[in-house]
């Protein structure tokens, strides 16, 4: 065989077209200088007939599989505190309720009564008696006098069981005269009801 290197009648041209073709395009080598090449997801075809298996297609469900029964959701547990404060928050309202809109006390009659005759420079004690049904409640009220003058108005809270309530007026008197004296006893809540009672005052 020549050595094409040293020889004087070597020609590039005279050399066949294969020399300039490469290797026919096949499957893409698995290793090379030791070092595991891959191409494209999954085990290569070249390197599936060589171990004399086939690719096995592998399915992985994310979150529920098909057929199979809905996750039940899942209720939210109160801490027994927050139970706790709901029912005392319920139980105030619930009084406060019945307070405002629940049955109240009934007056059932109203009195005055005033001891007389008064002398000189004294003070006389009315005094007004409230009957109720034994409800509790508050009485709103005030006191007029024929003197021209009125009381503010004033509140009596009677407990429950109670069916009387005894409201004081103290009317004080000076100097020498005679006059005759009427305190009116005016209830405006719960009911309208008024009552009035006459004393006299001597002096001289």
């Amino acid at each position: 065989m020549r050595d094409l290197v040293n020889d004087d009648d070597y020609s590039a041209t005279e050399l066949g077209s294969h020399w300039f073709e490469g290797p026919e395009p096949g499957p893409a080598p698995d290793r090379r200088e030791g070092e595991v090449l891959r191409f494209g997801p999954g085990v290569t075809a070249a390197a599936a007939r060589r171990a004399g298996n086939t690719p096995t297609a592998v399915q992985i469900w994310q979150g529920t599989p098909p057929g199979a029964p809905p996750p039940r959701p899942s209720r939210p547990r109160w801490p027994r505190r927050y139970a706790l404060a709901a029912l005392v928050l319920v139980a105030v309202l619930a009084f406060l309720a019945w307070r405002e809109y629940g049955p109240r006390v009934a007056v059932r009659d109203v009195a005055v009564a005033a001891a007389g005759p008064l002398g000189c420079d004294g003070t006389a004690d009315v005094v007004g008696v409230v009957r109720t049904d034994g409800r509790p409640g508050t009485l709103t009220y005030h006191w007029e006098r024929s003197d021209g003058t009125r009381s503010a108005p004033l509140r009596e809270t009677l407990a429950r069981g109670q069916r009387e309530a005894r409201l004081h007026l103290l009317w004080t008197f000076h100097g020498p005269g005679a006059h005759r004296a009427v305190a009116r006893l005016v209830i405006t809540s719960p009911d309208a009801r008024a009552a009035e009672g006459a004393f006299t005052y001597r002096c001289g």
